[in-house]
């Protein structure tokens, strides 16, 4: 059964997508800095704004607002699919000789007023916290955490959320 994706809301969304079988791919480095270099490309190129997000070794979150005509299933298959090909162009694989490093699906969940947005951002930044990768989350540099504290040496920049 293909999920259905409800694009024309006007809400934030709160997207997952997982590392095939779950694998900790993500726990490099490098792979995540490649993962924050395609959020940025799309993020160029379709014009929504980021307003939360975590890179887990296995799996993402983001919270975005997407821009008006964006069809948000085919701009996440665009970031997954671009930042693995260059994942494995650079010879990162370690996938046992399987060029896979995505599960085909995302999830999303309309975000309905500004508290559930909220909600889901703060669900971000405490989610390495509850995994135990991080005593409290400015600890955990892979979250939009850090930038809502002011910090702007992070690794992706934030756009503005009014609640």
């Amino acid at each position: 059964m293909k999920l259905k994706h409800y694009d024309d809301l006007g809400t934030a969304r709160f997207i997952t997508f997982c590392c095939y079988r779950l694998q900790p791919f993500l726990h490099q480095p490098r792979a995540s800095e490649l993962l924050i270099k395609y959020f940025n490309e799309t993020r160029n190129k379709y014009g929504f704004k980021l307003l939360g997000y975590v890179i887990m070794p296995e799996h993402v979150h983001l919270v975005i607002f997407r821009a008006e005509g964006m069809k948000l299933g085919l701009v996440i298959r665009e970031i997954k699919s671009k930042m693995a090909r260059e994942y494995f162009a650079l010879d990162m694989n370690e996938t046992s000789g399987k060029n896979v490093f995505w599960q085909k699906r995302c999830y999303d969940h309309n975000c309905r007023s500004p508290e559930s947005t909220k909600e889901k951002i703060d669900y971000c930044h405490n989610n390495p916290v509850k995994r135990g990768l991080a005593t409290e989350p400015g600890g955990y540099k892979w979250s939009s955490y850090n930038w809502y504290q002011g910090e702007k040496d992070v690794p992706i920049l934030m756009d503005e959320f009014e609640m």
